[in-house]
Order: C-alpha cells, then sequence, then structure tokens
C-alpha cells in the first residue's frame, strides 16, 4: 500500500486518510465492495460502496501512472537523458496527460521536417531565431548554407530553423496545456454527411450539418457522430476560435516585431495548423470519447442495476410461452423451483382448427400442472399470444405477463443453458428462460451477457474492458444485496457471491449434487478449495433456508453468531424467539455488546436483520397489462393514452414498451412537468407507466410519447 496514494485519494474524495487507508488495505487482503460495504463499516467508518469503489478504481489508477512514470524514466535513463531536473518534473506529474507531455520532446519519432533540418546542423540557427534579440535572421543563415547538408539558400536555412521551432512549440508543455483547454472550453464539434452517403445514411439525419460546443455536447450525441463516421456516413471535426489559439500562442512564444520575431511567429503558425492543432484535436477526440464512454456505461449501468433488482413473481407453477408464427408457439411448464416438467408446441395463427386445438391444450396444462402464472415472451406475435390466452376460460384466475425476451435466444445458445438442458433445442431453453425471468429476474439474467439484455446506449462502442469492468460490479453488488439461496442457485449465480468466482461456484454445485442439500453454513467448510478467506467473505452472503442455525438463513455474518446467541441469553429466550417476537427484540441495547472489533453500525445491522432475517429488498411484484386492440404500430394514434412499462432509460429519455412490438421514447423535455437534468432521478426500468402519444412516425417506425399530467398537455395544445 502506498501512502502517498492514500493521502491523495482521501483529499480528492473528500474522505479521512484513516477510512481510505482501512479500505485499500482490506483490498489487499482479498476483500470485495459488497463485504467490505456490509460486514466491515467498524474499520472503514460506514462507507458505501459508491466510496469503496471510487477508492478501488482511483487506487488502480494511480498505480497505473506510477508504472508509466517509471517506464518512462527507465528510458530515459537507458538513452541518457535523464536529468535531474527533468527527473524531479517527472516525479511531480499528477496524471498521464502531464507526464506524457514532459516526456513528448524526449520521445523516439520518425523522421520529421525538424529532425532533418536538425540533420543539415540548423539546430543553433534556430535557437538563435528563437532568442528573438537583434540580430538579423538572414544574416545568421548565411552562414549554414551549405550545399553538400542540402542547404542551398538563405530561405532553405531560415525554412529549416522555421520547422525546428514549430516542433518545438508543438511540444511545449504550456502550449498544450492552454490549447487542450482552449478546445475543451471553446471547441466546437462539426459533422457533416459523406457525399453520395445521404441516402443510405438516414439515421444520422440529424448530424447531416450539425456544430455542437464541445463543452456542452452529451454523451449520445458524440457516441452517435463517432459511430456515424466510422461507419462511413459522417465526417467530424473538432475546431476551436482559431484566432484565439493563434493569439494565446503567440503571447508565449512571440517577442515584439522584429525581424526574428517574425520568423518565430511564422514558425508558431505553421506549427498550430501543421502539429500542434492535429495532435490536440486527436487528444480531444480521445478525451471526449472517454467522457461520453464514461456516461454510457453510467447510464448501462444503473439500467441494469434496476433491471437486475426488477420484482419477482416468486416460486410458482410457471407455463411460459415463446411465441412464433410459422413455427408456433413453444410452451414449458415449471414447478415452483424452476424445473423443466413439460414441453409442448401450439399453433395459433394456422388455422381455427389449430386455435382451438392450442386452447384445450393450453387450459389442460394449466390444470395438469396446477400452474400459478402464465409468462408470454414479448417478441414476434407476443401481444397475439397474450390475448389469446387472456380470453381462454380457465377454471381459475392466472396472471397473464408480458416478459421481455431481450437475450432470451443468447443464453438459451449458451454454454450454461446447454449443460443445463442438454437434451432440449435451443427453443425450449428460450422458453424456459421467460418463465424464470418472471419467476426471479436476477437469477436469471446473470446467464446472460449484460449486453445482450437491451438496457445499453451505445454498449458496443464503448471501451469493452471498462464496460464490463462496470456491469460486473453492478452484478456482484445486485447478486449480494439480494443474498443468494445456496441450495437452489445456479453455478451462474453463485460465482456473482463475494469471495466465490467460477471455480468455487463450481464446486458448491457439484458438492450439493453429491452430498445434498447444505444443512449449516459451516458446512462451506467442506467445499473443495473453499478455504478461510473465502469462507469469510461469502458465508454472510449465502442463505439456507430452515437449517440447522436459523440465523443461516438471515444476512448475519457467522462471525456475529456469537453475539445473537449471547443477546438470547441475556435475555433468557432462544435465537429463534428473538427473530420472532419483536417485544422481545425491543429489549436488546446495543451499547451493552460493543467491542473492539464491533461497534453501533454492526449491531444496528444484526438487530434490523434479526427483524426481517433473509428479507428479498426487492419491491413487491406488480403485472402490467397493455391496452386491449392496442397490438400492432399501425393500431397507436396521438392522443392516446397507454399503460406501459420503461425498458431503457438514456440520457435523452426513457424507452416504454407499450406492447406494440415498437418502443416508444419519452423525450427528457416530456418526462415531468417539472425541468428534469437526470432522467433516472424519474423513472426507472421496469417501472410501469401511463403515457400520452404525442406522435406516430410509420415510416421510420418511431413513437413520441409523454409522462406529463394531462393538464400540461391540455394546456400545450391551447
Amino acid at each position: 500500500m502506498n501512502e502517498v496514494h492514500v493521502t491523495k485519494i482521501a483529499a480528492e474524495l473528500n474522505l479521512m486518510h484513516k477510512q481510505v487507508r482501512a479500505t485499500a488495505l482490506l483490498f489487499d487482503e482479498g476483500a470485495t465492495i459488497p463485504f467490505i460495504a456490509r460486514y466491515r463499516k467498524e474499520v472503514t467508518g460506514s462507507l458505501d460502496e459508491v466510496a469503496i469503489g471510487a477508492i478501488r478504481d482511483r487506487l488502480s489508477k494511480l498505480i497505473e501512472l506510477d508504472k508509466r512514470r517509471e517506464a518512462i524514466l527507465k528510458a530515459l535513463e537507458e538513452r541518457g537523458q535523464l536529468t535531474d531536473e527533468l527527473k524531479g518534473k517527472i516525479a511531480e506529474a499528477e496524471s498521464l496527460t502531464v507526464l506524457e507531455d514532459i516526456y513528448l520532446p524526449y520521445r523516439p519519432k520518425r523522421r520529421t521536417r525538424a529532425t532533418i533540418a536538425k540533420e543539415k546542423g540548423l539546430e543553433p540557427l534556430a535557437q538563435c531565431i528563437f532568442a528573438q534579440d537583434d540580430r538579423d535572421p538572414a544574416s545568421e543563415a548565411a552562414a549554414f548554407v551549405n550545399a553538400e547538408k542540402g542547404v542551398d539558400s538563405v530561405e532553405d536555412a531560415l525554412a529549416g530553423a522555421r520547422d525546428i521551432i514549430a516542433e518545438w512549440v508543438s511540444e511545449d508543455q504550456t502550449a498544450r496545456t492552454q490549447m487542450r483547454e482552449l478546445y475543451l472550453q471553446q471547441g466546437v464539434f462539426k459533422s457533416k454527411v459523406v457525399n453520395g452517403k445521404e441516402e443510405e445514411g438516414i439515421k444520422y439525419k440529424d448530424y447531416y450539418e450539425r456544430e455542437e460546443p464541445v463543452a456542452k455536447a452529451p454523451s449520445h450525441r458524440i457516441l452517435a457522430m463517432r459511430r456515424g463516421e466510422k461507419e462511413g456516413f459522417l465526417g467530424f471535426r473538432i475546431i476551436p476560435p482559431e484566432d484565439k489559439a493563434l493569439m494565446q500562442l503567440e503571447a508565449l512564444f512571440v517577442k515584439g516585431d522584429g525581424l526574428a520575431a517574425q520568423q518565430v511567429r511564422s514558425a508558431v503558425h505553421d506549427s498550430y495548423k501543421r502539429l500542434l492543432s492535429l495532435s490536440i484535436e486527436t487528444e480531444i477526440r480521445l478525451a471526449t470519447k472517454e467522457r461520453a464512454e464514461e456516461e454510457a456505461i453510467r447510464v448501462f449501468a444503473e439500467n441494469l442495476r434496476q433491471l437486475l433488482l426488477a420484482s419477482p413473481l416468486g416460486q410458482k407453477n410457471i407455463l411460459a410461452v415463446d411465441p412464433g408464427i410459422r413455427t408456433g408457439c413453444k410452451v414449458v411448464c415449471m414447478n415452483s423451483q424452476g424445473k423443466l416438467v413439460h414441453t409442448d408446441i401450439i399453433y395459433l395463427h394456422q388455422s381455427e382448427k389449430s386455435s382451438g386445438e392450442a386452447a384445450s391444450k393450453i387450459i389442460d396444462l394449466c390444470e395438469r400442472f396446477q400452474i400459478e402464472a402464465i409468462a408470454v415472451g414479448n417478441g414476434t406475435a407476443g401481444r397475439e399470444t397474450e390475448s389469446f390466452i387472456r380470453s381462454l376460460k380457465l377454471s381459475r384466475k392466472v396472471p397473464v405477463v408480458m416478459v421481455n425476451e431481450s437475450g432470451a435466444s443468447v443464453y438459451s445458445a449458451s454454454e450454461a443453458a446447454r449443460d443445463e438442458f442438454p437434451e432440449y433445442d435451443v427453443t425450449v431453453r428460450g422458453s424456459v428462460s421467460i418463465g424464470r425471468r418472471l419467476m426471479d429476474p436476477l437469477a436469471e439474467l446473470v446467464k446472460i451477457d449484460p449486453k445482450s439484455i437491451g438496457v445499453g446506449q451505445y454498449q458496443h462502442d464503448v471501451d469493452q474492458c471498462a464496460l464490463k469492468k462496470s456491469l460486473d460490479d453492478v452484478v456482484i453488488s445486485c447478486v449480494n444485496k439480494v443474498g443468494v439461496d445456496v441450495n437452489t442457485a445456479s453455478k451462474q449465480l453463485l460465482m456473482y457471491v463475494s469471495g466465490l468466482g467460477p471455480q468455487l461456484a463450481r464446486n458448491i454445485v457439484e458438492y450439493r449434487n453429491e452430498h445434498g442439500p447444505f444443512a449449516s453454513r459451516e458446512e462451506f467448510r467442506k467445499v473443495s478449495r473453499l478455504g478461510p478467506g473465502a469462507f469469510e467473505q461469502a458465508a454472510g452472503f449465502l442463505r439456507i433456508r430452515e437449517g440447522n442455525n436459523p440465523l443461516d438463513g438471515s444476512a448475519v455474518h457467522p462471525e456475529s453468531y456469537q453475539i445473537v446467541d449471547t443477546m438470547a441469553q441475556d435475555l433468557k429466550c432462544s435465537v429463534t424467539d428473538l427473530m420472532h417476537d419483536e417485544k422481545i427484540r425491543e429489549k436488546i441495547d446495543p451499547k451493552k455488546y460493543v467491542t473492539e472489533k464491533v461497534g453501533i453500525p454492526t449491531l444496528t445491522d444484526i438487530v434490523g436483520e434479526l427483524a426481517k432475517p433473509g428479507r428479498d429488498p426487492r419491491e413487491k411484484f406488480e403485472n402490467v397489462e397493455f391496452a386491449e386492440g392496442i397490438e400492432k404500430l399501425e393500431d397507436v394514434k396521438p392522443g392516446m393514452t397507454l399503460t406501459g412499462i420503461v425498458t431503457n432509460v438514456t440520457a435523452f429519455g426513457a424507452f416504454v414498451d407499450i406492447g406494440v412490438h415498437q418502443d416508444g421514447l419519452v423525450h427528457i423535455s416530456e418526462l415531468a412537468d417539472r425541468f428534469v437534468k437526470n432522467p433516472n432521478d424519474v423513472v426507472k426500468v421496469q417501472q410501469k407507466v401511463t403515457a400520452t402519444v404525442l406522435d406516430v412516425d410509420l415510416k421510420r417506425r418511431r413513437i413520441s410519447l409523454s409522462l406529463k399530467s394531462k393538464e400540461k398537455h391540455e394546456n400545450k395544445m391551447k
């Protein structure tokens, strides 16, 4: 652990030094973010997952900076270029940008006009001119004319000297810093359609002739321009006010109006147009790309969190249907544990006879397997299938739920699906996935690459390593927040539990298959390769329902069982009594159990957990029923008020499924009656909403929606 890093991070994040230091030490010991946040509050001063994650990420960046610093020092030393002054500057560099600026003049480079001029012996002339004293540049240049070296005239000598000065200017740290700031603060994105691509690139029409300040351009528009450029439909540049750029550079390098100063001014202008502007534009393109990616990844991560924490229906007998027209609808039945018990196929759209047979089959399956809910995928023919099933006269009321099937096909062809259902084809696996998503979205969605779930914004355009890291963090956070039933969880779900991973998850499942359900958390220690460290990290997040110890089904960590036992002894009752009797719990005085290692934060968590042991933190399930008769885009008309469910939240608004196989867009300006800066402050993925249709564009297959109040719409119409 680097104490300098700790001090720096504490200052940047406005945290106490001891909090950052303690967190860094826990990371060094292999602790995970969920474990630190939940079970080491006394050590960190009750830092939450966001703060702990920020410390981890900043530590990682500072370590990367140090590695680059060491590499540069080594390279300079090997080439004999390292001086004490240069070493000091490199040691003080606090960002990668500053570090690279310092190194730039010494970096090995291809032959440039400046290096060629230096080879001709013109560097002394450049230094003479750059001094901008009373000497006449032309007179000084005459001494450097040498046909053998390729300097045929005074003008050749002056031109070579200017090339050297131009490179000095472009590599000057102060100049680069000022230009960087100018581009960021006053630069403008300019995009233009590529000639002849107007029709083919119509989806980028908004960017055919567009200008937007770099400082204000939102993430989605930056990424859209970049994608349009990558696909060959757009060209885009970042242009600053050139007059200001040249004025700033002249102020840095030009001294007066003498003959030498005129040469330097000419070199400065050449440097800007030929070298510096292109170099800084490349940097700013990268910087704005990274900024846009960070926002896109943040939006994706937030949407994924909401989707993973969506309300589960719970353990019910499910009939799931993957709709189809030509090939029929694949039907599966599952018991309350999610086990596949029957597969079938029905045809709804071929003839009246086949529809009648399908109706009889669905009714029979519901009776035979005591179906408690029906899940229908929202893909092609989903609404028609839903309407058909709702029209059936079932013996009891069974809710019919439309389920977002994004990524189900990815799961059905995955290794996880093949391992689970080797004897079934992809259609059966996809149907099972749809049904299980209704039962428990989190447990099923962890089996799918998050990028395939459909809640991202330009997810394929961003840094894939950064995206994966962020999404993995979200999945790990959600899984550990909810907790995992170790006796029913899949290998894919277990691998996200704090301290485990793919191999230990596999070992747990193999142990469970060989020895039967776990009876206690202590039994985890018998799992192959699950050592003390992994046990400490994972035990509190793994639940055992109806195990030997009632605390095994709660979030109370085994390291704290003795505390609960002492509480029960002091109150002359059992642990079970503590968990079931509120009046007994009210007598607990947490202060009485404070020790050097256990403080009030942990004790408060323990008492809270005793009241609601292992309770699922997700909200209660609420079914969303779409409007009858509105099943395709052509059915939607402006002015309609429709029920929908939010499928994706972006920086510019939210997409809402209204049941017509085409999500509508609620622009950020239509999310609420008040001004909205962040759409996530108003809506969440999977949230039920009532939307008003503003416009329908059948040609572009676009629906514009509003979530504003009825009064606002009436006033707008007036």
